[in-house]
C-alpha cells in the first residue's frame, strides 16, 4: 500500500509539474478542436500522454460538454483518443522500471528536482515537479517491485486461474476492473500488473485480462461527474463505459488469436519480456477498438441520444460547475479557464435578457405584461445569485489547485470580481424593473409625456452600452476602447444629474412629488447599472 501511495503520488507530482509548464500550451491544443473526428482523437492522445490520466482526460470532456464547450460528437472523438494516450504509462513504467535499475538514480534526481524549485527568476522552478514527481514514481516502482513478491501458494492460487479457461480470463477482466475502480487509475493497475508478471507471479494470459479489465474500471470518474451534469454529459459519460466495455467483449471474444497477434508483433516468446508485450498489448487494443468505433462516431451519437433521453428542461433551471473537480485537482487550471469563461459569458447573457425585458416593457408598457415582466426578471435575478455563488465557489476551488501560479491566481481574481459585478447588475436592473412597474402602474402616468420619453432613452443609452461590452466580455479591450466606455460613462453620469435636476424643477414648479421620486429612483438606479457596466470594462 505504500509503494503503491508513492508511485501514485509520483504520478501526481509528475504531472502537475507539466501542467505548470505547459498548461497554456495545452489550453491552446484543446481550444483547436474542431468538428473533425481526427482532430479530436489527436487532442484526447495528446491532452491524456501530457496528463498521464484518461480518466481525467474524460472526466474534463464531461465537464466541458455539460457546460457546452465542446459537442457531443467532439467529446467522443477525444474519449477516443483518451484510451491510445494512456497506453504510453505501460511503455514509460516497462521500459524504465524494468530494463535497468532506477532506484540509484531517483535520489538524485529528486535532488535536482527541489534545487529547481528555487529558480523562480529563470521559470524553470514549474518544472522542479516534473523531476520530484519522476523520482517517487521510479522509487515507488521499485518499492512495489520488491513488496510483490508472493509466495509458493498465493502464487500457484493466482496461476490457478490461468486454467479456468474463458473463465479464468473474465474473472481477471473483472479483477482488473475492480482494482482501477477502487484506487481510480488504469495507470495505477497496469504499473502493478507490470510488476507481478515481471516477478513471475502472473502468466501472460492472466496479465492481458486484468489490462483488459483496468480498461473498463477507468470509466468510473467520468461516471461520477456526470451523475449530476447535463444530459449530454450523462451521454458521454455512458459512450465512455460502452466503447470500454465493448471493446474489451470483443478482445476476449478473440483472445487466443488477440494474444498471438502481439507475440508476432513482439519479437520473443512472453516469459523473456512479458512487460513490453503487456504493454504492446495495451497499445494495440485501445488503437484497434478506435479503429473500430471512429467511422461511426455519428451513429453512436444517434444512439446514446435515443438511450438517453432530453429531459424538460425548466427554464433558468441551474447546472453545476464541473462539481468533480475534487477529483480531478492535477488538471492544469487552464482546461477550467475555458469553462468558466463560457459560464461568465452565460451569465452576463442571462442579464442581457432581463436588459431586453425592460426595454420591451417600456416600448408596451401594458400593466399585464409588465407584471408578468416582473415575475421573469424577478426568477432570472434569483438565478444569476446562484451562478454566482456556485461560479465564485468553483473559482476559488481553481486558485487553491496545485497547479495555480501567480499570474492564473490574479486572472482568477479578475474574474471573480466581473462575477460580482455581473451579479449587482442584475440587482440594479431588477430594482428598475420593480420601480418602472411602480411609476407605469400610477394614474398619473403618460406614456407620452416628456419625462417617460427621457427614461426609455436613458435606459437605452445603458442598454447599448452593457451591449457593448458584452462583445469584448471574453477577449477583453483594447485602451481605446477602455477610452471610448470611459467617455460614455462619463455621459451616463452627467445625463443623470440633468435629469435629476429637470425632475426638481418639476417638483417645485408642482408636479407629482410621489411620481417625480421613482422617476428619480429609476433615473439613479440605470446610472448605477452604468456604474457596474464600467467595472467590468475596468477589471478586463
Amino acid at each position: 500500500m505504500g509503494a503503491l501511495s508513492l508511485l501514485l503520488f509520483g504520478m501526481e507530482m509528475l504531472s502537475d509539474g507539466i501542467q505548470k509548464g505547459v498548461g497554456e500550451s495545452m489550453q491552446k491544443l484543446l481550444k483547436m478542436i474542431s468538428g473533425n473526428r481526427f482532430t479530436a482523437v489527436l487532442t484526447g492522445m495528446a491532452v491524456t500522454a501530457i496528463i498521464q490520466s484518461s480518466g481525467a482526460t474524460t472526466v474534463m470532456v464531461v465537464s466541458f460538454v455539460n457546460a457546452e464547450i465542446i459537442s457531443l460528437s467532439q467529446a467522443i472523438g477525444i474519449i477516443f483518443g483518451a484510451n491510445i494516450g494512456t497506453t504510453i504509462t505501460a511503455w514509460i513504467v516497462s521500459f524504465f522500471g524494468f530494463s535497468f535499475s532506477i532506484s540509484a538514480a531517483a535520489i538524485p534526481m529528486f535532488g535536482i528536482g527541489f534545487v529547481l524549485k528555487y529558480f523562480k527568476k529563470l521559470k524553470i522552478h514549474d518544472y522542479a515537479n516534473v523531476f520530484m514527481g519522476f523520482a517517487l514514481l521510479f522509487l515507488g516502482l521499485g518499492l512495489l517491485s520488491q513488496s510483490l513478491k508472493f509466495g509458493e501458494k498465493t502464487t500457484a492460487l493466482i496461476l490457478g486461474l490461468s486454467n479456468l479457461g474463458i473463465w479464468g480470463n473474465l474473472t481477471g477482466v473483472l479483477i482488473g476492473a475492480a482494482m482501477t475502480a477502487l484506487i481510480h487509475s488504469s495507470s495505477a493497475t497496469t504499473a502493478i500488473v507490470l510488476t507481478m508478471a515481471y516477478n513471475g507471479s502472473l502468466t501472460w494470459e492472466l496479465s492481458a485480462a486484468l489490462v483488459l479489465g483496468s480498461n473498463i474500471g477507468s470509466t468510473v470518474d467520468a461516471v461520477l461527474s456526470a451523475l449530476s451534469g447535463s444530459t449530454n454529459a450523462k451521454r458521454t459519460a455512458a459512450v465512455h463505459v460502452g466503447f470500454n466495455l465493448i471493446g474489451t467483449l470483443i478482445a476476449l471474444i478473440v483472445f487466443k488469436p488477440f494474444l498471438s497477434l502481439i507475440d508476432v508483433i513482439v519479437p520473443g516468446v512472453p516469459t523473456e519480456n512479458i512487460t513490453t508485450h503487456i504493454a504492446m498489448l495495451h497499445t494495440v487494443f485501445n488503437i484497434s477498438a478506435t479503429l473500430i468505433f471512429l467511422p461511426f462516431i455519428k451513429q453512436i451519437e444517434l444512439l446514446v441520444k435515443i438511450l438517453i433521453k432530453d429531459k424538460d428542461k425548466k427554464e433558468d433551471e441551474t447546472h453545476y460547475v464541473l462539481p468533480s473537480i475534487r477529483k480531478t485537482s492535477h488538471i492544469g487550471v487552464e482546461f477550467y479557464q475555458l469553462t468558466t469563461e463560457h459560464e461568465i459569458a452565460n451569465m452576463a447573457g442571462k442579464t442581457m435578457d432581463m436588459f431586453d425585458i425592460i426595454y420591451t416593457s417600456m416600448l408596451y408598457h401594458k400593466k399585464e405584461e409588465l407584471e408578468e415582466n416582473l415575475i421573469t426578471i424577478k426568477k432570472r435575478e434569483e438565478y444569476i445569485d446562484e451562478m454566482q455563488q456556485q461560479l465564485t465557489e468553483f473559482l476559488v476551488k481553481c486558485a487553491r489547485m496545485p497547479t495555480s501560479n501567480m499570474k492564473i491566481r490574479r486572472h482568477i481574481l479578475t474574474e471573480i470580481h466581473i462575477v460580482d459585478c455581473i451579479e449587482s447588475l442584475s440587482d440594479e436592473i431588477c430594482a428598475i424593473m420593480n420601480t418602472l412597474y411602480k411609476y407605469v402602474s400610477a394614474d398619473s402616468f403618460n406614456p407620452e409625456s416628456e419625462e417617460y420619453k427621457q427614461i426609455k432613452d436613458y435606459f437605452d443609452l445603458v442598454h447599448l452600452f452593457y451591449e457593448t461590452v458584452c462583445q469584448h466580455l471574453v477577449i477583453g479591450f483594447t485602451e481605446k476602447e477602455k477610452s471610448q466606455h470611459s467617455e460614455i460613462e462619463e455621459r451616463i453620469d452627467k445625463t443623470q444629474k440633468d435629469l435629476k435636476r429637470l425632475s426638481r424643477h418639476r417638483i417645485e414648479n408642482g408636479q407629482n412629488v410621489k411620481s417625480e421620486l421613482q422617476y428619480i429612483d429609476i433615473i439613479r438606479r440605470i446610472e448605477k447599472a452604468g456604474d457596474w457596466i464600467y467595472a467590468i470594462v475596468r477589471s478586463k
